[in-house]
């Protein structure tokens, strides 16, 4: 798991604990629908989206004849308070809000059989309205109108008119219900995704550059390479040559005698090696399989990016080698004298030293 996937799991908590957060900030309107018969006869229709359902309301619709409680308008107290039974018609209590709970307003209208309950608000607020809670009533439609709609309602009741009201849902509101909201949740959701976006765009490209610029470096080092290899003194043995001689002498690459009519390659170090073996060594490890002299170097060859492309030399191998069939020698690559100017150039081998100053003499 990337870092991309870490910030997004992140963001997506923080995302689920502001929804947590604000679900009690979001409420249902209700929308109302009242109707009558008016003194000239006529059926009156009025609608509006005026009505709050409680939050332990179930969102339900509920329609039935309006009715008032008796004496108190606020309908608080333990005894029958409606003029109703659970045996009338379908019908809704229209209670003031005041001297007691939301509940148990509630409560004394449904235990007379009332299909719903509407509270219209307090004198003097309006059509103002709140969302109010009833955990102790829970099982019965309750919403809140203003007490402008309300008192309307109350008149047309007190004059002797049936009114009949429905109660229908309405739509979802609250912070993350506004539309507002919903745009800046689009706008942060959309800079978030393109951010991401453009942070993977960028590693990446930078990981693709960096490959690439590695890979030509090295391509122009190699090139560098192969010319500075083709400057090397290159030549081709003889049957009287010392290396020819005697099976002592033989490549350190190959572990292969040398042969008259081979063709060998010196190196800046005086080492010999043979060409074919010498030169891809040269290109892999750019020293000497003998003394650890860098060749390519000391042929002027720099290499630019020393960070990027490792150029330590190889670990040290031991090789074995048979001189007259006699012990066996072990020649380790890396010469512990090479800090020595008189030996630095000379076979670690005694017997590779042996021949070369009885050939000297």
């Amino acid at each position: 798991m990337g870092k991309k996937t870490q910030h997004s799991l992140l963001l997506l908590l923080c995302l689920s604990g502001l929804v947590h957060c604000s679900a009690a900030f979001v409420f249902w309107t209700a929308v109302l629908e009242i109707s009558y018969v008016n003194s000239n006869n006529e059926t009156v229709d009025k609608y509006c989206e005026c009505g709050v359902y409680g939050r332990n309301s179930p969102l339900n619709k509920a329609s039935g004849t309006v009715t008032l409680p008796k004496g108190d308008p606020k309908g608080c107290g333990p005894d029958p308070v409606y003029n109703r039974n659970s045996s009338s018609p379908p019908w809704i209590a229209l209670v003031k809000r005041g001297n007691c709970t939301f509940s148990e307003k509630i409560n004394a209208a449904k235990r007379q059989g009332a299909a719903g309950v509407v509270v219209y608000n307090v004198d003097g607020s309006g059509n103002s309205t709140t969302h109010m809670a009833h955990s102790d009533a829970d099982d019965i439609v309750a919403i809140m109108v203003g007490n402008t709609q309300g008192m309307a309602i109350v008149k047309l009741v007190q004059n002797g008119t049936d009114v009949r009201m429905y109660v229908d849902v309405g739509s979802p509101h609250g912070p993350w219900m506004d539309t507002y909201w919903l745009y800046f949740l689009s706008i942060a959701f959309f800079i978030v995704t393109a951010a991401s976006i453009a942070y993977f765009v960028f590693i990446s490209a930078n990981r693709i550059y960096s490959v690439s610029m590695l890979r030509r470096s090295e391509r122009r080092l190699k090139s560098e390479a192969k010319k500075a290899i083709g400057r090397l003194q290159v030549r081709t043995l003889k049957k009287n040559d010392e290396e020819t001689a005697s099976d002592s002498h033989m490549c350190a690459v190959c572990i292969e005698s040398y042969k008259a009519g081979e063709v060998v390659t010196v190196l800046t170090c005086d080492h010999i090696f043979h060409k074919v073996c010498i030169e891809p060594w040269l290109l892999e490890r750019r020293t000497c399989p003998m003394c650890k002299c860098d060749i390519l170097k000391a042929l002027g060859v720099e290499e630019e990016h020393k960070d990027d492309i490792s150029t330590e030399a190889p670990p040290d191998v031991t090789v074995i080698t048979v001189a007259g069939g006699e012990a066996i020698y072990e020649v380790p690559l890396t010469d512990p004298a090479s800090s020595d100017p008189e030996r630095q150039h000379r076979y670690d081998n005694r017997a590779f030293e042996g021949d070369s100053e009885a050939a000297r003499g």
